[in-house]
């Protein structure tokens, strides 16, 4: 069956699909929807610890089967942004499994003996060790890359610092800013559409942040759909400059309409 809606599909994961290890209401069936009728999508996550096949798995609990090549990481999009810059280069990387995997397959060598760049990314066991290696390393001329900005993540206890904060306190130590490659930088964006084999005009955006999804999205000249199921709500969205394309309660109002994602119950709030 050919993709008759014209339409590719990148959205967010966390806040849009799933919700701290649940599935969002929806969402098994919009997927199951895109894949019967072969219309192109990809999930996108600045989440930098799981590799693709982590991440499938950990859907797969959830009720929802999307294939390891449909789902595009920060770590990902640091790997393929790395390889562009400086091929077969070496980093001090400061992360989990889905950054050292993603930067092992273009052969960088992962190093702390003057490596090109220092390659920040989420963990749950940051170490005062660690982060000191990479205070000195940026300080001896180590290039300062990071996955993500976000500064936050969520857990069942509350809220839990992220790449942003540790690279806040590496930045304020160095001097040193770092180049962020996850969302709302658009190179993220164009990275996924060009796996995607996709162009931008034809390309929505769906997301539960103004501040990463919808920025992201606008400023890669896609259309944006902000879901009320996560981060941000209509106050919210509200005070920000730019707007969404459109908002809906939640994926689930898109089901039925994934051939004509802006009509019927997707339109506007």
């Amino acid at each position: 069956m050919i993709n008759e809606s014209g339409w590719n599909f990148l959205m967010d994961m966390d806040g849009v699909l799933v919700r701290e290890e649940h599935l969002i209401p929806g969402a098994d069936t919009l997927i199951g929807e895109l894949r019967d009728n072969q219309i192109p999508f990809m999930v996108l996550t600045n989440n930098s610890i799981y590799t693709p096949r982590d991440l499938r798995a950990r859907l797969l609990r959830t009720g929802l089967d999307i294939p390891e090549e449909s789902i595009w990481t920060s770590a990902l999009a640091t790997a393929g942004f790395l390889e562009q810059q400086r091929p077969g280069g070496s980093a001090y990387v400061v992360g989990e499994s889905g950054l050292t995997t993603a930067l092992h397959d273009i052969g960088y060598v992962l190093t702390d003996r003057d490596p090109d760049y220092v390659v920040l990314g989420e963990t749950r066991t940051y170490s005062f060790e660690a982060i000191t290696r990479a205070i000195r390393l940026v300080e001896n001329g180590a290039r300062f890359i990071a996955t993500n900005p976000d500064e936050k993540g969520p857990s069942r206890e509350g809220s839990l610092p992220a790449t942003g904060a540790v690279a806040a306190l590496i930045e304020r130590a160095t001097g040193h800013a770092p180049y962020y490659v996850g969302k709302p930088n658009p190179l993220m964006m164009r990275s996924a559409l060009r796996v995607l084999g996709a162009h931008s005009e034809q390309t929505l955006m769906i997301g539960d942040r103004m501040d990463t999804d919808v920025r992201a999205g606008l400023e890669s000249g896609l259309r944006t759909i902000l879901v009320l199921s996560g981060i941000s709500d209509e106050a919210t969205a509200d005070r920000f400059p730019y707007r969404p394309t459109t908002i809906v309660d939640s994926i689930a109002d898109l089901v039925g309409h994934t051939t004509d994602p802006f009509d019927g119950k997707s339109s506007s709030h």
